[in-house]
């Protein structure tokens, strides 16, 4: 499997790990050093996150769209745009950035950032 076809994996489980609240898959493909920037524009770090994704997802049917993975050697950023739907019924949409580095041959976001409008 090429670098980019395993990074599109692993951008496809981040994603339904975020709609699963799936902390232990998080736990895997996220380094100890991870850092996130939510919406309103805090920063936190791995145990912060994944106690952000713990509880049940407020949204559902949360999709990825116009990804853009680009591959760097070690290093990969990937660009979407999510769509999802609100508890009232209503269309919630946003973008993301994550940050990948290859370390001891593995695959690991260190960084993310999350826009939603």
């Amino acid at each position: 499997m090429s670098d980019r076809e395993t990074l599109e994996r692993l951008n496809a489980e981040y994603i339904a790990s975020v709609q699963n609240c799936d902390v232990k898959r998080f736990g895997e493909i996220l380094s100890d050093d991870f850092l996130n920037t939510n919406p309103d524009g805090s920063l936190v770090d791995k145990v912060g996150f994944l106690q952000q994704i713990a509880p049940p997802a407020r949204i559902s049917n949360l999709a990825c769209h116009d990804v853009n993975v680009r591959v760097m050697g070690d290093f990969a950023i990937i660009h979407a745009r999510t769509s999802y739907n609100l508890p009232d019924g209503r269309v919630g949409n946003g973008r993301y950035t994550d940050i990948w580095a290859r370390r001891d041959g593995q695959w690991l976001c260190i960084a993310a950032q999350v826009a939603r409008n």
